[in-house]
């Protein structure tokens, strides 16, 4: 380094080299100068400007946003569901509530017999058993006792019934029900017939019910009693004189 130095000076490029490096201008010279440049009337200046563009979001945000839609869509159905599922079960309350009354009102009306009498139609069955009077021979009796010979016992012991209880009905006008059971019409025949008929009914019955429920039949001498009588004690008129008034 030495070497070269004494080179260069030697050669006289060394003070040349010192004068160009003291006459270069110092920052604070520089400074100076660009000051008194900015301080120039003439000059233009500095001038900030304003633009507007779409700010960009980040991806997460987006990720985020999607989620949060996707919850809310999701909770906005299950709403829907639950509230129509409400509706659905009010619904069919509803229509079960209208149903039960409806058959309630009906089973009133069966239990007793319609509407009082007078504003609407006797019972047709009572129970499955057709007690029409042109469902029925003129002669119950006989044709009862006919079908018991023939060893046709229960179709035999289901015509004596039936036919009684037609009787009782259009001729005497017990208030039988469609839906009334064996006692109920013997309870309601005691109001409306003499003594010796209603013993004749409740005889009937208790053949009736013995092959019908029982499970054996009754005597061919008790059966054939009942069809001889049965013209006499439940006529398809009633005869004057009968308790046919009596209130029920």
């Amino acid at each position: 380094m030495i070497v070269a130095l004494l080179v260069l000076w030697g050669a006289g490029a060394l003070p040349a080299a010192v004068a160009a490096a003291e006459a270069s201008p110092t920052r604070e010279q520089v400074k100076a100068a660009v000051d008194k440049v900015r301080a120039d009337p003439n000059m233009p200046g500095t001038k900030t400007e304003k633009k507007l563009r779409f700010k960009e979001r980040d991806d997460e945000e987006d990720e985020a946003e999607k989620k949060s839609d996707s919850l809310d869509w999701l909770r906005d159905f299950v709403k829907a569901v639950a509230e129509g599922a409400r509706w659905l079960v009010w619904g069919l309350g509803a229509l079960a509530l209208a149903w039960l009354a409806i058959r309630l009102h009906r089973w009133m009306q069966v239990r007793a017999g319609g509407a009082r009498p007078g504003k609407a139609p006797l019972p047709s069955h009572v129970g499955s058993l057709d007690i029409r009077p042109e469902s029925l021979p003129d002669d119950i009796g006989n044709a009862a006792a006919a079908l018991w010979q023939r060893g046709k016992h229960r179709p035999a012991l289901s015509l004596l019934y039936r036919g009684a209880l037609s009787r009782l009905v259009h001729a005497h006008e017990v208030p039988v029900r469609a839906a009334s059971t064996e006692g109920e019409c013997m309870q309601l025949s005691a109001t409306r017939l003499v003594p010796d008929s209603q013993a004749f009914f409740v005889r009937l019955v208790g053949a009736w019910q013995l092959g019908a429920y029982g499970g054996r039949l009754p005597s061919t001498a008790q059966v054939l009693a009942v069809c001889s009588e049965f013209d006499l004690h439940l006529p398809a008129t009633a005869p004057a004189g009968s308790p046919k008034g009596v209130a029920a």
